[in-house]
């Protein structure tokens, strides 16, 4: 391996160059871009040894299958069977090492305008350094003393957090719905073919709310009970037929031409999701029977201690949180600086950058050659005289995504009985958070449809 390919890949991981993602077969990728993913790339890793703390198996299989298993957790001090390794304590110690992470670095590039700046440099490379900071991070988390205080305290933390993340998320999926009709509604004038497109898909977005619903009603209700169950399947269902009837009203299709059934259509399924999954961490209700006996009605007949719906609302859930992270890191969702809205990028200049492990023989071709023969990606710098998101921002958002993927993991309020054996628990707190969670995405979506008749000067996501 020659010298300059060694030099390359140096720049790329302990230095402040740009990184490219993969090898030169993968197509081209913005500077800001390839960040936003290496940082999304983080997230993800921690989030999924998360899940793997709060996994039974995972337990139960190292326990078995590593020697001398208890005699490595004392000489460590992770307590009996390395329990402090597992469970809710473990995940609020990882998430608290991630959280601290992101929020250093959301201090660190505070009102950053220009990617070529020291803080700037910072942001932008140095991978394997955040990486080690964020492992020793993490790690150093396990030494908190007093544990009974931390996680009474750090739950209170996560739980504001948390419930910011999720307005944030509901404010991006109320965006994303408005820039999907935009999209498409741009093309009708060239190519009539996406009237049908469009069509197609808000009947299938709404066929599958309705028949969610329908689900719904035959599952999670009952003749003699499940009260609270019928009154929030009518009202988020009345709700979801009022939003559709907003946004093709005369009066908004008048200030917003691009207004259609598709946004309502994204909001009602994602309405029912959270609908789904606040019923299904409801406790159930019990009624005695003919014969005298307690029965358990307001939940599926062939649930089974209410594991099978909750690890289906936990894997849906996680999806839905992780598009979301990566929508808003792979997409110009973050704010943009004020230098790029006014136009004053310079031309977008290209250099090729290659990630580590990831130099091919072509790297001995002089930089005048072909770059495909250099074997790396190429990267677009596109963020050459000013940024083109709020750095800062960016690094709060996903302060925030760590503080909601503690409390989605560890059962947020009930921390305590989310151990490892008991993880799936349905508890009122949860039911109602996400419930809270349907009017408030409603809510939402609907100013976005009348906040420009309240106040006409003023610029709305939509």
């Amino acid at each position: 391996m020659s010298l300059r390919c060694c030099v390359s890949q140096l720049a790329c991981c302990l230095g402040s160059a740009a990184c490219g993602l993969c090898c030169s077969c993968c197509p081209k990728i913005k500077q800001s871009t390839s960040t936003r993913f290496m940082y999304a790339l983080y997230f993800i890793l921690v989030s999924v040894i998360c899940c793997i703390m709060m996994s039974p198996t995972v337990a139960d299989k190292m326990s078995e299958n590593i020697p001398y298993y208890n005699q490595i957790c004392s000489s460590i001090q992770a307590g009996e069977n390395c329990n402090k390794l597992a469970g809710y304590s473990a995940v609020y110690r990882v998430c608290f090492g991630m959280a601290c992470f992101f929020f250093i670095f959301c201090l660190l590039t505070l009102k950053i305008n220009n990617s070529k700046s020291c803080r700037g440099y910072i942001h932008n490379g140095f991978w394997l350094f955040k990486f080690i900071f964020l492992v020793a991070l993490c790690s150093g988390a396990f030494f908190i003393p007093d544990q009974d205080t931390f996680l009474e305290v750090w739950r209170y933390v996560g739980t504001a957090g948390g419930a910011l993340f999720l307005v944030i998320q509901l404010m991006l999926l109320v965006e994303f719905a408005h820039k999907w009709n935009k999209n498409w509604n741009s093309g009708t004038p060239h190519n009539k073919l996406w009237f049908a497109a469009l069509a197609l898909i808000t009947l299938i977005l709404y066929s599958v709310a309705v028949f969610a619903l329908v689900l719904l009603a035959i599952f999670y209700t009952h003749p003699d009970g499940c009260l609270l169950n019928k009154i929030c399947l009518g009202v988020n269902g009345g709700l979801c037929l009022l939003v559709s009837l907003a946004a093709i009203s005369p009066c908004v299709q008048k200030r917003q031409p691009h207004s259609g059934l598709l946004q309502s259509g994204v909001i009602s399924c994602y309405v029912m999701y959270l609908t789904f999954s606040s019923l299904a961490s409801k406790p159930p209700e019990t009624i005695p029977d003919a014969s005298g006996r307690n029965i358990t009605i307001c939940i599926p007949s062939f649930s089974q201690g209410f594991t099978q719906d909750m690890t289906l609302v936990t894997a849906l859930g996680t999806s839905i949180l992780f598009g979301c992270i990566l929508y808003s890191c792979l997409t110009s969702t973050t704010r943009a600086s004020s230098d790029a809205l006014r136009g004053n990028l310079s031309p977008l200049e290209t250099e090729v950058a290659r990630c580590c492990f990831c130099c091919t023989p072509g790297g001995d071709v002089d930089v005048e050659e072909n770059e495909a023969a250099r074997g790396g990606q190429q990267v677009i710098y596109d963020e050459k005289k000013a940024t083109v998101y709020s750095y800062s921002f960016f690094h709060f958002v996903f302060f925030l995504g760590s503080l909601y993927v503690m409390m989605t993991v560890t059962n947020w309020f009930h921390f305590s009985e989310a151990d490892i054996e008991n993880l799936f628990h349905s508890s009122w707190s949860t039911f109602w958070t996400k419930m809270i969670s349907c009017w408030v995405c409603i809510g939402l979506y609907l100013w976005t449809l009348k906040g420009p008749l309240c106040c006409p000067n003023r610029q709305f996501m939509a």
